[in-house]
């Protein structure tokens, strides 16, 4: 977007539609609709981008503190234990909550489900280490493998 044009844009909406994303710019007055032929364009690159300027930070030290805090409850074995349901909701409750609160403020009208089935439709796109973090907020093997890895490493 040329820099003249940011200052007066005041909404961004970024929609899923399909395997598309459907831009939608308030500039005061107008409204502009961006329709971009798939989720790999600028919108979806751009989430991704705050993602990892957001893990580089404060979620990064959350997200540590958790695993130091919890992590000796978790093993390896097959069978999970009632234990571990609290503390993966808790890890849901603070995490991902922190990521979602962080991404509305950077952009407005982001809606984290929406973007959590586009993420999981071109997970090819997307960064190894932030994909199994975002997975870990909705597969709970997935965060039982990374807190059993982060006790072994």
């Amino acid at each position: 977007m040329p820099p003249h044009m940011e200052m007066a844009i005041e909404k961004l909406t970024i929609l899923p539609c399909g395997d598309s994303i459907i831009e939608v710019v308030d500039i005061g007055e107008e409204h502009l609709t961006i329709s971009n032929s798939s989720a790999g364009d600028s919108a979806f690159d751009a989430v991704i981008g705050s993602i990892e300027d957001i893990m580089e930070n404060e979620f990064l030290q959350l997200h540590q503190s958790f695993m130091e805090k919890h992590y000796l409850e978790f093993d390896d074995s097959e069978e999970n234990k009632l234990s571990y349901t609290p503390i993966f909701n808790e890890y849901v409750n603070l995490l991902e909550k922190h990521l979602e609160q962080q991404l509305m403020e950077r952009i407005p009208g982001f809606n984290m489900n929406a973007f959590i089935v586009l993420v999981m439709q071109h997970k090819d796109e997307v960064d190894k280490g932030i994909f199994d973090i975002l997975l870990s907020f909705t597969d709970f093997m997935a965060f039982k493998e990374m807190i059993v890895y982060y006790r072994t490493d």
